[in-house]
């Protein structure tokens, strides 16, 4: 897409009791940290924001159930790569390699930019829906749902933890034992930007990783993890608590918490090198184990790997 401007986006919001009470401009202001009360209220006073489809004032109060609708102009997006190479696929499910940068799911600048969208864009005659989140840097394995039983089995599954998730990665040099596991758990951490950020926390959810070293060199540890539980940046976050940040991690430093010289620095940002390298599950249909792998990126090939 380059510097073209894409169509534009109507983001849509049911009120809620909590919302209930609040002003048009309160509503906005405190739902979406990422722009100030006075750009919110120019919006309002633009028309760009609705309620039940007409425009609306400002300072209106709010009831449960009402419809808001917000009209983002178009907009250049971020050029990211678009390409989703096809790994595997059958009447139930897909499985694609997502490239390093592109996001999954909708948000803030990224809409026609994302897996999601551009699937709809790509592969205008399927029905695919991504099964469970990467990281915008993260690469490689995605699972898609295209008929409702492998939406439904396999959404199970990764909720049930009987997938087997297989990553790559870099870290610097480091002194892990050849296997080593990783408990610490993860949950919300307050931060300046987006208001939290997940983090190592005493008080977070349990979360395990399992790693092995595959090879070492002066300079890079060569690992591969398996994760059980599937935490916001678990990878991330795990390695960096053991004192080991992944190379390029801008975010998360020793301790799996923010370095504290880079408070601008966002859970999207890239520059790392994390790999979904395989997935193992049981297809929804025939109950069959299946295993997929994707080919790894060039700085993660060592010798013997395809």
């Amino acid at each position: 897409m380059g510097n073209k401007l894409n169509q534009g986006w109507l983001y849509t919001d049911r009120i809620n009791a909590k919302g209930a009470g609040q002003t048009v401009l309160d509503f906005y202001s405190q739902r979406y940290g990422h722009s100030d009360r006075q750009t919110w209220q120019e919006r309002i006073e633009r028309g760009q924001i609705q309620l039940n489809g007409q425009p609306i004032n400002p300072h209106h109060p709010l009831q449960s159930g009402q419809i808001l609708t917000y009209w983002r102009s178009p907009w250049a997006e971020p050029d990211v790569p678009l390409s989703l190479s096809v790994l595997y696929q059958d009447e139930d499910l897909w499985a694609i390699d997502k490239p390093a940068g592109l996001p999954v799911l909708p948000g803030g600048n990224f809409v026609y930019h994302t897996v999601l969208e551009q699937l709809k864009i790509q592969f205008p005659q399927e029905s695919l829906f991504p099964l469970h989140r990467l990281g915008t840097g993260t690469s490689g394995l995605l699972l898609l749902g295209r008929s409702a039983l492998g939406r439904r089995e396999l959404s199970r599954q990764f909720r049930e933890r009987c997938c087997r998730k297989i990553y790559r990665t870099l870290i610097g040099p480091c002194t892990l034992p050849e296997q080593f596991e990783c408990h610490q758990a993860i949950g919300k951490s307050p931060y300046p930007q987006l208001g939290y950020i997940y983090a190592a926390t005493p008080n977070g959810k349990q979360s395990h990783s399992y790693g092995k070293i595959l090879a070492r060199s002066a300079d890079k540890t060569w690992l591969e993890v398996e994760i059980t539980t599937g935490r916001p940046h678990q990878i991330r976050i795990h390695l960096a608590s053991l004192g080991y940040p992944l190379l390029g991690d801008r975010l998360y430093g020793p301790g799996g918490v923010p370095f504290n010289h880079q408070t601008n620095a966002r859970p999207s940002d890239g520059g790392y090198i994390l790999h979904s390298y395989q997935l193992g599950f049981l297809h929804p249909r025939t109950q069959e184990t299946i295993t997929l792998t994707a080919p790894l990126p060039p700085d993660l090939r060592l010798k013997g790997d395809s």
